[in-house]
């Protein structure tokens, strides 16, 4: 997957908070980082294949530390829904009917073209029929840790719930050091979809098979209403009252935590990944960032699935959480937009497990970066690369992506696979859902 020897040069290279450059270059060999840093100071590399910014941003490559990528299918198909209703009513009957792993192949590609294209290089995909997402980002070329759908009733790729826990079995042990950009692992769907029986075999898996294991948790009142109810017990106390707290690498929204809850996760080292823009739209409230990060508690962020966004730009989360953070402390130096930019980079690369791989644009870690077109009107003129990037930029000014240090998007055009043709399948599918 890795090429041999690349250099990118010819604009601002912006490699981390605090690490900026009018004028920069990365370099790489096979895939990794050897020099990020002065253009006039970059070493010579014999043979090298060049890209030229030409005077474009240069920059890590973005992490969406939580999706479900092969919904791109029901985007837009039921909206303006609370969550229970449009996840029981409308979700699981459409997933029930139309999810295997060939439609979780090509709605993944899509997904994988939506994102590469809004310049985010590494995903964390969680969902049902994973062989098939597996196969979809290996050939788009993204770095992807994908983790198989776990739930206590039919799914799916599991018809039988019985069954579930060797189904997530069989896909990390088929994919576990296949691929160097794919890591697999468990998505255990909720404390209230999920038996404590469940929950511990999720856990016991992923402890025998060392692989990530995460989960929704806190995401709506109503789940903490119903866990309450079920086991007299938050959720995040549920989990820790069965000693699961601590094996779990990742909780996704924490939107209603209790007070000392945030301080919890991180004791356990629990990350939170957040998804503000899914959790506005469905109404489930605004996690509270500036709390987690104050508690010591690492912070990523996610775009959640195309059915609850409904897209997969991660600079518009990056936006959106900023400023939330301002609106409801009433500070508008809450998050800002260095620190906003940071939860899609080393926050995401924390909860994602890949610290020291992605997130900087530095020696020893991945060659995954993006190069954003800054002649543009509403990025003119340039102060603060950060600060175009989290309040002016829209992710359509990507030009050039490149993982591992090969290269994805030329000229905004998706070098490893054809989209259009991916567009075209999902599209004649999607009559077949119109008509039921």
């Amino acid at each position: 997957m890795a090429a041999g020897r690349l250099l990118v040069r010819g604009g601002p290279l912006w490699a981390g908070p605090g690490a900026y450059w009018p004028q920069g270059a990365v370099a790489a060999e096979d895939g990794w980082i050897t020099y990020a840093g002065p253009e006039d100071d970059a070493p010579p590399l014999e043979g090298a294949q060049v890209i030229e910014a030409g005077g474009g941003l240069i920059m890590p490559g973005l992490i969406n530390a939580h999706c479900h990528g092969a919904m791109t299918l029901f985007r837009g198909l039921a909206d303006d829904l609370p969550l229970d209703v449009w996840l029981n009513q409308h979700m699981f009957p459409a997933e029930a009917r139309w999810v295997d792993e060939e439609m979780t192949r090509l709605c993944s590609l899509l997904a994988a073209a939506e994102m590469l294209l809004s310049g985010t290089t590494t995903v964390g995909d969680a969902y049902f029929c994973m062989q098939g997402a597996a196969r979809a980002y290996e050939a788009a070329g993204m770095r992807a840790v994908l983790m198989q759908g776990l739930i206590d009733f039919p799914a799916p790729g599991a018809p039988e719930p019985a069954e579930n826990i060797q189904v997530c079995r069989d896909f990390v042990e088929a994919w576990q050091g296949k691929s160097p950009l794919i890591t697999p692992g468990v998505f255990a769907h909720s404390v209230y979809t999920c038996s404590p029986q469940t929950l511990e075999a999720a856990a016991e898996l992923c402890n025998e098979l060392s692989c990530p294991w995460h989960t929704h948790l806190a995401e709506t009142s109503e789940e903490v209403g119903q866990t309450a109810e079920l086991y007299q017990a938050s959720p995040v106390a549920h989990l820790e009252e069965l000693g699961l707290l601590a094996r779990l690498d990742a909780a996704v929204h924490c939107v209603w935590l209790g007070p000392g809850e945030a301080e919890l996760l991180a004791r356990r080292g629990v990350a939170a990944v957040l998804c503000p823009e899914s959790n506005a739209k469905l109404a489930s409230g605004v996690a509270d960032v500036t709390g987690l990060l104050a508690a010591g508690c690492a912070v990523g962020l996610g775009t959640d699935g195309p059915a609850s966004n409904n897209d997969l730009n991660l600079l518009g989360e990056v936006s959106l959480r900023s400023r939330l953070a301002k609106l409801i402390s009433g500070d508008p130096a809450a998050l800002p937009a260095e620190a906003a930019l940071d939860l899609a980079l080393a926050g995401s690369a924390q909860a994602l497990g890949l610290v020291g791989v992605v997130g900087r644009l530095q020696p020893g870690y991945a060659c995954d970066l993006i190069v954003l077109d800054l002649d543009l009107p509403h990025l003119t003129p340039l102060y603060n690369p950060a600060s175009h990037l989290v309040y002016a930029a829209s992710g359509r000014e990507v030009r050039q992506v490149v993982v591992q240090g090969r290269q994805l998007v030329k000229d905004r055009e998706v070098l490893s696979f054809d989209v259009n043709e991916v567009m075209a399948r999902v599209r004649e599918l999607a009559t077949k859902v119109r008509a039921g």
